[in-house]
Parts: C-alpha cells; structure tokens; sequence
C-alpha cells in the first residue's frame, strides 16, 4: 500500500495537473458540455495508452540505444528539473506555452494528452520509473498508480469549471507554481539516484 501511495503522488504532480486545467479551460473556452466531456475522455485515453507504452518500452528502449538506466535518470531529471523551474517561474511547462487555433475535435490528443499532459519530461519520468520497478508485484503496483492518478486527472478535469469558479486563474497559476515545486524535488531525486548507482558500480 505505501508504494502505490507514494508511486501514485509522484504519478499525480507528474502531470502537473493543476497546468493541465488551466489548459484545458483556455482551449476549451466556449465549447458545450458534451464537447467538454468528449476532449476529455479522448484526452485522458491517449495519455493512458502513451503512459502505458512508455512504462513497459522503458527497458528495451535502454537496451536497444546502449545507455544505462542510471544515464538515463541523470537526463531524464534534468529535463524534468528545467520543466519543474518553468512551472515555479511562470506557471506553465516550458514544451506547452502557447494556445494553438485549433478546432475543439483536434485538441484531445494534440495539444492536449500531448504535450500537456504527457510532455517530454514525463516521458522521460515514466520510462525510469517502469525500469525501476523489477518485480511483477511492483509492476502491478506501478500500473494501477499511473492509471488511478490518470483518472484522478480526468476527475479534475470534469470538475475544472468548478475549480476555475472558485480558485481563479490566480489561485491555479499559484498551484501550479507550487506543483513545480515538488517537480523540482523529484528531479533531483531522481539525478542523484543516477549518481549514486553510477557511483558505486
């Protein structure tokens, strides 16, 4: 229960979730219930189906490119560290800044489950995490975090009105920031991780 806890927060702030409302509020301004509620569940189903990918490809990808995993949490941190300080300065991710012109039947999958939820340092995240885990208990722990923290995302996102209607745009860019916050912390987690291992082989 304590690594699906943990595996799940840092799945949760992974997304960033409180960016990917405010996203989902700009692109969708305008749009019925109905539309809303469709983005939504195609958005949600690409970035599980890309997550999932990405979490079982992860060791493979590392053993067809050469690299070592703990190289690869060195990158991987650091890319997630430069997206975590975008959040904190600016409240948005560094990959997905703009509001593209696209009509609302295209932005489920780009620009929404891609780059916004699923951005390049997610990728990079999830496909060390899913190296990480060995056993076929702890790969079932890891699934079912992912996928629960998904949906909570998708929760957040069905209720994004509500939650616009009482923080603001204010209070989510503030939550944002704090989101980066706790990015920050897990890149370097993950960096020195990679430094270590590295260190004592």
């Amino acid at each position: 229960m304590a690594l699906f806890i943990s595996t799940f927060i840092q799945f949760f702030f992974l997304f960033a979730p409180f960016f990917v409302v405010s996203m989902f509020l700009a692109l969708t301004r305008g749009n019925s219930q109905q539309e809303k509620r469709t983005t939504i569940n195609r958005a949600v189903l690409s970035a599980a189906l890309i997550s999932l990918t990405l979490f079982f490809f992860g060791t493979t990808l590392f053993q067809v490119l050469g690299i070592t995993l703990d190289s690869f949490r060195i990158g991987a941190g650091c890319l997630l560290f430069l997206s975590a300080v975008s959040l904190v300065k600016d409240g948005v991710r560094n990959h997905a800044t703009g509001v593209p012109e696209q009509n609302s039947d295209d932005i489920s999958v780009v620009p929404l489950a891609i780059p916004t939820i699923v951005g390049p340092a997610t990728i990079g995240a999830i496909l060390v995490y899913g190296a990480e885990l060995k056993t076929t208990t702890e790969t079932l722990i890891g699934v079912s975090a992912l996928m629960v923290a998904l949906f909570s995302l998708g929760g957040l996102l069905y209720l994004s009105s509500q939650i616009e209607r009482i923080l603001g745009k204010t209070g989510l860019n503030i939550l944002s920031k704090m989101t980066g916050l706790i990015l920050s912390a897990m890149a370097a987690q993950i960096v020195f991780s990679g430094i270590k291992n590295f260190l004592q082989l």
